[in-house]
């Protein structure tokens, strides 16, 4: 039977509200309890949960797909399996799309894809961030080629959009095969535990093609993507803490590269000194200390919010305020790994470094470093190359920057560590400071090898000359003669010092060469 077309205008109202409670209710009953079955929530609860109360506004609800291979005409939910629209996070505007896991498996087709590249459009013309929220089956097999053509279109904002405004990735369900490229050129990735996969194959293709038959948890799960990959920076216990720290993030983050990160009032005294500081360094050279104490003392309120916490453990990156403004934090981790430069933490801290500076929040370098990591394993993955990242990205950075030498500062790690010859500002030490070109021990050995063979007494003269050494060169001063140092400072000093600093460089301005793009070493 034919349905009977509104005529009046309250027949046209009602018309509407039916449409949209159909678009809203648009999965089966059955449908939303699998999902919350499995502890995630649906698209448009998650949406309500990361935006304020109410601010939330939907485009494109009455978006239906125009398919009609294998019968899929009789099946046209409206909005068909993503939710997209604007709102304001903290009152500052975001635009966001959350894909629908049980519309379709949230699987991608044309009119989808459509939807989230018209938000997306929407982002980059008024210079929001934009956020997407991953939960999907992967490419609409029922269209073909034509759901890849859909991926492709999505690609090409995130790349357009990369430095221009933040693209923040929530993964909160599946998300294989070609999905996962869009997630990988954004800014940030959140994943949660036990609920959300990434990878390009399958378990099953795996054990066809290789035989390894590992569990989605062990291919592609949060931990994993968070320990050994690095592909995602967070990972949340559920969804709704997950959901808590996007909106923690977007605290510090500007709405676009034109605008500063916001300021906010400070609670914490700006010449606070903490003489916890002046114990911190261990008198002996060798021993590990926590960079995560040290950074929990300077900045405000102790406030520190770690990106990648669990991966190349030996470098610490983050967001963090100083007398209000937003900063962001790069520090060696003696902790782990002495606190040396790898593959994957040259990686990690240039990609950090790049979005401050796209983005212009400052960077404050802690370093104590003593090298890189020597070994076949890390010359043969290319440890020259990866840790020249590092080196390219403190370079080209041109937002304020601040470096404060706590102990080691050797070799050409010393350079790469946001060293005044990498163009930083201010450059600080600590009187614990050692900036050389290798350790005195290591030192000693090279150069009066012939002298200690001759002695008499090799132990106690290689002793004597170790000491020697250590007088004249394990120290911040031979550095400071130079002005590679500006200043050696007392550690309790270094929160009102790092302060003034920084508020001297709110004008800085630098001009950069004419050109297209560098040619990083990637």
């Amino acid at each position: 039977m034919r349905q009977k077309f509104p005529e009046t205008y309250e027949e046209k109202l009602a018309q509407l509200q039916e449409l949209r409670e159909q678009a809203i209710h648009s999965a089966s009953e059955q449908a939303v309890e699998k999902q919350h079955a499995k502890g995630k929530l649906t698209a448009r609860e998650r949406i309500e949960k990361l935006l304020d109360p109410g601010s939330f506004d939907e485009v494109d609800t009455f978006v239906r797909h125009r398919t009609s291979e294998f019968d899929m005409q009789k099946n046209r939910p409206w909005g068909d399996a993503v939710v997209t629209g604007h709102g304001t996070i903290d009152g500052r505007r975001v635009c966001v799309f959350s894909q629908d896991f049980t519309v379709f498996g949230g699987s991608l087709g044309e009119v989808m894809a459509e939807k989230m590249v018209k938000v997306m459009d929407l982002a980059a013309r008024i210079g929001c961030p934009v956020i997407g929220i991953n939960d999907s089956g992967g490419a609409r097999i029922q269209e073909g080629v034509v759901s890849l053509g859909a991926y492709g279109d999505v690609f090409v904002r995130n790349v357009m959009c990369s430095g221009v405004i933040p693209q923040i990735s929530l993964i909160m369900g599946p998300c294989a095969g070609g999905a996962v490229y869009s997630p990988a050129m954004t800014d940030f990735i959140f994943m949660v535990k036990e609920t959300s996969h990434m990878f390009i194959t399958g378990p099953d293709v795996i054990k066809t093609v290789t035989g390894e038959e590992p569990t989605f948890e062990e291919l592609g799960g949060a931990m994993t993507h968070n320990t050994k990959s690095g592909v995602a920076h967070f990972a949340a216990d559920d969804e709704e803490s997950c959901l808590e720290d996007v909106r923690y993030l977007m605290s510090f983050l500007p709405q676009n590269n034109l605008e500063l990160p916001p300021h906010i009032a400070p609670s914490d005294d700006p010449e606070r000194m903490e003489l916890d500081l002046d114990k911190v360094v261990p008198d002996n050279p060798n021993k590990p200390y926590d960079m995560r104490d040290v950074i929990a003392y300077i900045v405000d309120d102790g406030d520190f919010f770690e990106v990648h916490e669990h991966f190349a453990r030996n470098i610490v990156v983050g967001f963090s305020r100083l007398n209000g403004h937003p900063i962001g934090v790069v520090g060696n981790q003696p902790a782990q790994l002495a606190g040396v430069l790898d593959i994957n933490s040259s990686e990690k801290a240039a990609r950090f470094v790049r979005f401050c500076d796209a983005f212009n929040i400052p960077l404050l370098t802690f370093c104590d470093v003593p090298g890189f990591l020597p070994g076949t394993s890390q010359e043969w993955g290319g440890i020259i190359r990866h840790g020249a990242k590092l080196l390219y990205a403190f370079t080209e950075a041109t937002v304020p920057k601040l470096t404060v030498v706590t102990r080691k500062a050797y070799g050409g790690a010393y350079d790469v560590m946001n060293s005044k010859h990498m163009l930083a500002d201010f450059n600080f030490a600590w009187p614990t400071a050692e900036v050389a070109v290798m350790g005195p021990e290591g030192a000693v050995n090279i150069i009066f090898r012939r002298d200690i063979a001759k002695s008499p007494t090799p132990e106690e003269r290689r002793g004597k000359l170790i000491s020697d050494y250590k007088a004249r060169f394990a120290n911040p001063y031979s550095a400071a003669e130079r002005g590679y140092i500006d200043d050696v400072i007392v550690p309790h000093e270094t929160r009102p010092k790092l302060i003034r600093a920084l508020e001297t460089l709110q004008t800085k301005r630098v001009e950069r060469p004419k050109r297209k793009h560098g040619n990083i070493p990637l």
